[in-house]
């Protein structure tokens, strides 16, 4: 009977063993997580399960029963040792597993502040999984004064619940603005101004130099020279590909596991699924960490595997969510080279262009904008300028 061994019980990992099974996959699936809690959502740690709004139960992607009544082997706590792709074989510990084709859906790993400056003191925290916010939650009280390292989504979503909790925040981004890699300057400025209107002191910038204390962070000395007392950190400087294990295995390496159209790797019934993977795109070759991607390209290699022979064609999209403001983003803006502006009041939206091409849209609060940009976007159309900065147009012209 075929074996399929999925390692990475996350977005991308409990997609591709569902869609296995719900596109009539017999043979054996055993999917394997290094936490000790069923595949459950990421992106809510920051935001609602963090401030208390959401339990646990119901940031699981599927019941915990979901696994056992699909005939799925959900390995949960598990270490993988080892990936031998000439014998075909999963190592945990002293157990072996053997398999006819294999996923790698190991995510992404963040960065971690280097024990050199302060990093392994306590109350020093990372936002990527469970583990991490159940630890930080505890110190979210008002007064409280927190040290946010990172500018980009991440840390800022984290300063939003802290300010909206009543905590002291202050943001150190060493680029010079926040959101700088991801976003046009028009974006950064948008959340610039909504962060220092809920009170957060943003620095931008300014890096920070150590972190102090005797086993726990006190104080935190900046780039610029000042010093800050604080009661704890959260660190949010970017995430890596977790290529390890495949690296390991001698698979090919380029930005994350590298991947054909459909999903394969270089080693022979290898695949690769969500944040660990990059893939062809558009003439070049891109990598995406987003759960739209997790769960669309996981699927694709899922059907793959039962011998679809469908290329994975992304059509990207993002959300951030920050105080009352839900930020939408379709498209990627890499190579841009000017924003239009649509100001709804409150509804804004950002266009990217490359030349008379359309490439992204950030939409705050601007659901219209952003399914019109989107759909604009897949399609392989443009929007006119002129008609996107009119705020009083009616977008839908441009569909037609």
């Amino acid at each position: 009977m075929s074996h399929v061994v999925v390692i990475g019980a996350g977005q991308a990992g409990s997609s591709c063993v569902a869609k296995l099974r719900n596109a009539g996959f017999e043979g054996r699936v055993t999917l394997i997580g290094a936490e000790p809690v069923p595949p459950y959502q990421r992106p809510p740690l920051s935001k609602a399960y963090l401030m208390g709004d959401m339990t646990l139960e119901r940031l699981f992607l599927r019941p915990e029963a979901f696994y056992a009544e699909n005939d799925i082997d959900l390995r949960l706590g598990a270490e993988v040792t080892g990936v031998d792709t000439a014998a075909q074989t999963v190592s945990l510990g002293d157990e072996v597993l053997a398999y006819d084709d294999l996923v790698f859906a190991t995510g992404s790993v963040p960065h971690r502040l280097p024990a050199a400056i302060g990093g392994d003191l306590d109350g020093v925290f990372g936002v990527r999984d469970l583990s991490d916010v159940d630890a930080m939650a505890p110190r979210f009280v008002k007064g409280a004064r927190v040290l946010i390292v990172g500018g980009g989504y991440i840390g800022l979503e984290a300063a939003s619940v802290a300010a909206k909790q009543g905590l002291h925040v202050t943001l150190v981004e060493m680029a010079d603005r926040i959101l700088q890699r991801v976003a046009a300057p028009e974006t950064s400025g948008y959340f610039r101004t909504l962060h220092a209107a809920h009170g957060v002191d943003i620095r931008e910038g300014v890096g920070l130099q150590r972190l102090t204390g005797d086993s726990a962070v006190t104080a935190a000395e900046l780039s610029d020279g000042s010093t800050l007392d604080v009661d704890f950190v959260v660190v949010g400087v970017g995430i890596a590909p977790g290529t390890k294990l495949a690296e390991a295995a001698g698979i090919e390496i380029e930005n994350g596991i590298k991947t054909d159209a459909q999903g394969r790797t270089s080693a022979p019934q290898v695949w690769a699924a969500g944040d660990c993977a990059s893939f062809p795109y558009r003439g070049g070759r891109i990598r995406l960490e987003s759960v739209p991607n997790a769960i669309d390209q996981a699927e694709c290699v899922a059907e793959n595997i039962m011998g679809a022979g469908r290329d994975y064609v992304a059509k990207p999209w993002f959300w951030s969510d920050q105080y009352d403001v839900k930020l939408q983003i379709a498209g990627l803006n890499t190579g841009y080279d000017r924003v239009v502006t649509r100001d709804g009041g409150a509804a804004k939206s950002f266009w990217y262009y490359k030349g008379d091409t359309l490439l992204a849209v950030d939409a705050a609060n601007d659901p219209r904008g952003y399914m019109i940009g989107k759909r604009l976007i897949e399609a392989g159309k443009t929007a006119d300028p002129a008609l996107v900065a009119d705020a009083d147009a009616d977008l839908k012209a441009l569909l037609k």
